[in-house]
């Protein structure tokens, strides 16, 4: 299979891109989608902050809990802010529906790099499988991308072109005020999303070598419990003070050209917030890793100590 490809992104520019998975818990203490209006409201989040992060969607799960997501992404950074911006808009949707305000703060955003070609397989497998946690039929669940795959780029029904909505349909039906024009997405009857048409179902054909049977056959042979503690527990893990002064310190070479203790406050400050966000760690770890005040962390983060 293709794991690194060359695609037009939302942005028109063409780049090479790789693929992640990307995943907002709620776990026991959050339910994120209360009824279909919220399942649906998930879903169109989906597309429209990939549009403004400048990702790809291949495949997507959303449940009661948690929701799943493949995207093809430019880089680590783009993943991973895609990811924030999903919770970010859907917290926006939540608050106002709800009147119920900080609940996701205890949702975690997860992007992870599909570094071989089994962990794409078996990530872009596991994703749709999620709608047995609602109960469902994988084939028939309303709130995922499976439908969308293998059909040749056919339509399943006749839809609306999302591009061609007035602003005020923009914002009752997608939940947004962005501008929606060259999007090739479409609704259907009910007003709810069309799979095939938000989805790029050609990387995910691809990686099953154009065999629906194949993509079935991987879905059914799934070690859930495994794909879970690679795709999102395993993530969650901390690291020795060794391996994150590791990391740390490759992330700002990577950024900034420069060692971790050469930086200035300002910087430190940047990647303090961006390791907080894609790796486990705590105040007091990364307090001893900037050799900073535990004080100056928990601000920087706006925690308490």
């Amino acid at each position: 299979m293709r794991r690194i490809v060359n695609h037009e992104l939302p942005d028109g520019s063409i780049r090479q891109v790789l693929p992640f998975h990307i995943s907002l818990e709620g776990l026991e203490t959050v339910v994120l989608c209360r009824d279909d209006r919220d399942y649906d409201a998930m879903v169109k989040i989906l597309c429209v902050a990939a549009r403004r992060k400048n990702v790809i969607v291949i495949i997507y799960a959303v449940v009661s809990n948690h929701c799943h997501i493949a995207v093809l992404a430019a880089c680590q950074e783009d993943a991973l802010a895609y990811g924030v911006e999903i919770k970010r808009i859907y917290a926006m949707w939540f608050s106002r529906r709800y009147r119920e305000n900080a609940i996701l703060h205890r949702a975690d955003v997860k992007a992870i790099l599909l570094d071989s070609d089994w962990y794409v397989r078996n990530a872009l497998a596991y994703i749709p499988r999620n709608a047995l946690d609602n109960g469902c039929n994988v084939s028939e669940y309303r709130w995922t991308g499976f439908r969308g795959m293998f059909r040749n780029g056919q339509r399943s029904e006749p839809g609306r072109d999302v591009a061609s909505l007035t602003k005020r349909e923009r914002e009752r039906i997608m939940h947004t005020g962005d501008d929606l024009n060259g999007v090739r997405w479409q609704i259907d009857g009910r007003e709810e999303l069309i799979p095939e048409t938000i989805c790029e179902h050609r990387y995910l054909e691809q990686a099953f070598e154009g065999d629906p049977a194949f993509f079935l056959k991987t879905i059914g042979g799934q070690n859930a419990a495994e794909m879970e503690e690679d795709l999102i527990r395993k993530p969650r893990r901390m690291t020795t003070d060794g391996e994150f002064f590791k990391l740390a310190n490759e992330t700002c070479k990577r950024w900034y050209q420069e060692d971790l203790s050469a930086i200035s406050q300002e910087r430190k400050y940047r990647l303090i917030l961006f390791l907080f966000r894609t790796c486990r760690t705590s105040v007091p770890q990364t307090a001893r890793i900037f050799g900073l005040p535990r004080d100056t962390v928990s601000h920087v983060l706006g925690k308490k100590r």
